[in-house]
């Protein structure tokens, strides 16, 4: 038998010749991408903005990276029931697209296995779980906080025990609260489970899900990223980027220098008066992903970055603080640290993360925190 093929959007296992992804319908392969239809006149903006986040494969963000590989398949892919209404080609009868041609595949009636303790229930009918009473007839509960009290939308679920996210505000306040009711929930601006009217959004944003007790956050390809904020000094790695006030920094390494050539006539050469080696750089990134100003780091240094004080001082970002980050020389690798700043410095998701409780992520415009991890 051969292998199954993991989509790089959302995890899911495939059969090796499918096009399309059985469980979100993003493309598998470039070719597939191109059969997206193009424009035409009286096609809505919102549809050719999906046909154009459907298109860009592979998506380096979501490839397995230092976070883990990607979540278990829960369903077998090759369990095919029903025929495509389109193509005619066998389909899961619990899976929501077909993955020969991407159509969506209506299933009325499906089975799905409770997050909590795997016992089998009936999606679209079971609202709880029989045997343990874990809601499971929704993947996300959503409760809105405002003056008149607390608003639950959609069918109240019993005793909150699952993990939770809470939406905060620019003070700092939580206005909503998301039950993942699953353990699972895309975010995104599109078809997703916790969807939000937000531009620097992709359409399937960022992936949460729960395994063994642990939160794990994955970005799907998104264009702006899915960042964590740091509560510790956290070690950066080649090419990882770091959130400062408004500025977008790239950590890069260099190497350390080899010995220069002795010069022919013995003559030596001036230049400025610097550190002895500088073996990494930092890169303040436009919108565009091109290079404005570069600060060199090196060995045994600490590097402050603030808007009023500092080695590399930004005065024209007002969110940033007058100190707000440090770069740290530990042996032959450096930590990123917030300097007591009032809005934290995040790092960018590549592959997967661990979150933890209390910890924040910022996904488009928006602030999310983990409230609880469940029971």
């Amino acid at each position: 038998m051969s292998p199954l093929v993991t989509c790089t959007f959302c995890g899911r296992d495939n059969e090796p010749m499918s096009r399309f992804c059985i469980d979100c319908g993003k493309p598998m392969s470039a070719s597939s991408a191109r059969v997206i239809p193009a424009y035409s006149a009286g096609s809505s903006a919102a549809a050719v903005g999906r046909a154009s986040e459907a298109s860009d494969t592979p998506v380096p963000g979501a490839a397995v990276g230092s976070g883990g590989l990607a979540p278990p398949t829960r369903v077998s892919p090759m369990a095919a029931t029903n025929s495509c209404p389109k193509c005619a080609q066998p389909v899961n009868a619990s899976m929501p697209f077909c993955g020969f041609c991407g159509t969506k595949v209506t299933n009325e009636v499906s089975t799905g296995s409770c997050w909590t303790c795997g016992a089998a229930y009936t999606q679209g009918v079971d609202l709880f779980c029989a045997r343990c009473g874990t809601r499971v007839g929704q993947r996300v509960s959503v409760e809105v906080n405002n003056a008149f009290g607390t608003l639950v939308l959609g069918a109240k679920s019993r005793a909150a025990t699952g993990p939770r996210l809470a939406l905060l505000n620019e003070a700092g306040e939580v206005t909503s609260t998301f039950s993942l009711d699953r353990g699972e929930a895309v975010v995104g601006r599109g078809d997703a489970d916790i969807k939000f009217d937000d531009v620097y959004l992709s359409p399937m944003h960022a992936r949460f899900d729960l395994r063994d007790g642990e939160m794990w956050v994955r970005d799907l390809g998104s264009r702006n990223g899915t960042w964590t904020f740091i509560e510790a000094p956290t070690k950066l790695a080649d090419c990882d980027l770091v959130l400062v006030g408004s500025q977008i920094l790239r950590f890069r390494r260099l190497g350390y220098p080899g010995p220069h050539p002795p010069e022919a006539d013995s003559t030596r050469r001036m230049g400025s008066l610097v550190p002895s080696a500088d073996v990494a750089v930092l890169e303040q990134l436009r919108a565009d992903a091109s290079v404005r100003d570069t600060f060199h780091l090196s060995p045994a240094r600490t590097v402050l970055l603030g808007r009023d004080s500092g080695d590399w001082v930004f005065p024209y970002d007002q969110t940033m603080s007058g100190r707000h980050a440090e770069v740290r020389s530990q042996d032959a690798e450096f930590f990123v640290a917030d300097a007591g700043s009032r809005n934290g410095v995040a790092v960018g998701v590549r592959g997967e993360r661990q979150i933890f409780k209390g910890q924040r992520i910022l996904v488009g415009d928006q602030v999310l925190r983990v409230e609880a991890l469940g029971l």
